[in-house]
């Protein structure tokens, strides 16, 4: 690869910043049941450190993404403690998630529930989640309800959206301008005849109406089968509401799979997108990009390490594409030297140029044969391992 390009790849990688999320760590599993592993992390603390370990290795993960009701047990005043051991570690606190789906009281839903207590307990911890945010010296926080019903008739649909509304609007309101809510989206599960907020259109609104510094949040996962992501992304660019990515992969619905595992070129034309408009405008949308994954079966930081460096490759492939030469194709029709244009991107070999960015900044060359052949894995299974299957996994 000539030396301009060599630049490019450089360029992508250096303003790349990848938020990884504190319960990937952890160990998880299916509804069936949960899968240990023995250096899974089981305490903060541990989730911290493990990010740590693959932001030293990777160089682009300098943030890690919390839920209230996991990590900051305490509240506001814990989460200054915790933010105080990101910082001993090299990192810090991204987004904050207020966990609005495993309490009892949430089984007919939080924000959208027919009880107006509950929606006002609902409330409450999303601004305990803010004063958490302003704690930690966060600016984002990531709405996601498990809100919805399912059968019909159960739900008044109506209402749940104007109690929705109130109470994001309320929300909105008391958020400083540096301070940002992003809204997400999903179809189904646990909701399975209808979900409040079930897509982008749905999250669109919900974010117009909790004010201006509301935007949509894409999670790959969290869509039909065969949509159009790459499309749904180039709306919310044009209207200006895409706020963030959480990023995963999957073959049927939500299977939160490393990224690139099952469609590598569907997060390469996310990327295209977005390398598009600023090469239009001239100007980067503000994107934070976070990794939502469960690793039930691969090691958890190994499967960490290889998410983050398959979107590094990606991205730096994405923004090597001719733009130029694509959109004189597009404008002739001429639709087979734009699609080769296009996958022309696609194919070429980064992993060189990754290399040399590495060498520059300190980094090992290939992150995860250096995790592979560090002691890291093994000092902390002999110390969690015990910890691990007492609890059978549970954090």
């Amino acid at each position: 690869m000539d030396r301009s390009k060599r630049e490019q790849v450089a360029a992508a990688l250096e303003e790349l910043k990848i938020e990884l999320p504190s319960w990937g760590f952890a160990n998880t599993g299916t509804r069936f049941g949960k899968f240990v592993q023995a250096g899974a992390a089981t305490t903060i603390e541990e989730k911290l450190a493990d990010a740590g370990e693959v932001n030293r290795l990777t160089g682009c993960c300098p943030r890690v993404a919390v839920h209230v009701a996991w990590d900051f047990p305490g509240g506001a005043a814990s989460a200054s403690r915790v933010a105080e051991e990101a910082r001993r570690l090299g990192i810090s606190i991204g987004s904050i998630n207020p966990t609005l789906f495993e309490e009892q009281s949430y089984k007919f839903g939080s924000l959208g529930n027919p009880d107006p207590e509950i929606r006002r307990m609902a409330l409450d911890h999303i601004r305990e989640s803010v004063a958490c945010m302003r704690a930690v010296g966060s600016r984002e926080l990531v709405l996601w309800f498990a809100d919805g019903s399912n059968y019909p008739g159960t739900a008044h649909i109506r209402d749940r959206k104007r109690w929705f509304e109130e109470s994001l609007s309320q929300v909105g309101d008391e958020l400083s301008e540096s301070e940002r809510m992003l809204v997400e989206y999903k179809p189904f599960e646990p909701a399975f005849y209808h979900t409040d907020i079930a897509d982008w259109g749905m999250a669109y609104l919900m974010a117009q109406k909790a004010g201006s510094n509301a935007r949509v949040l894409v999670d790959t996962g969290h869509h039909y089968q065969g949509q159009n992501i790459e499309q749904i992304v180039a709306w919310l660019l044009s209207e200006g509401m895409l706020g963030g990515f959480h990023f995963n992969d999957r073959r049927y619905a939500d299977d939160d799979l490393t990224v690139g595992s099952i469609d590598p070129y569907q997060l390469f034309r996310i990327f295209y997108e977005i390398h598009l408009e600023r090469w239009e405008t001239g100007r980067l949308t503000p994107i934070s990009y976070m990794v939502d994954q469960s690793h039930n079966l691969k090691g958890k930081i190994e499967a960490m390490i290889q998410t983050v460096t398959t979107v590094q490759e990606i991205y730096a492939k994405a923004a090597l594409l001719d733009f130029a030469a694509l959109r004189d194709f597009q404008k002739d029709c001429r639709l087979i030297d734009a699609e080769e244009c296009l996958k022309e991107a696609f194919r070429l070999d980064v992993r060189e140029d990754l290399e040399s960015w590495r060498a520059q900044r300190g980094l090992p060359a290939n992150p995860l044969r250096a995790f592979r052949e560090g002691d890291y894995l093994r000092r902390i299974e002999s110390e969690r391992a015990g910890r691990n299957r007492a609890t059978g996994g549970y954090v």
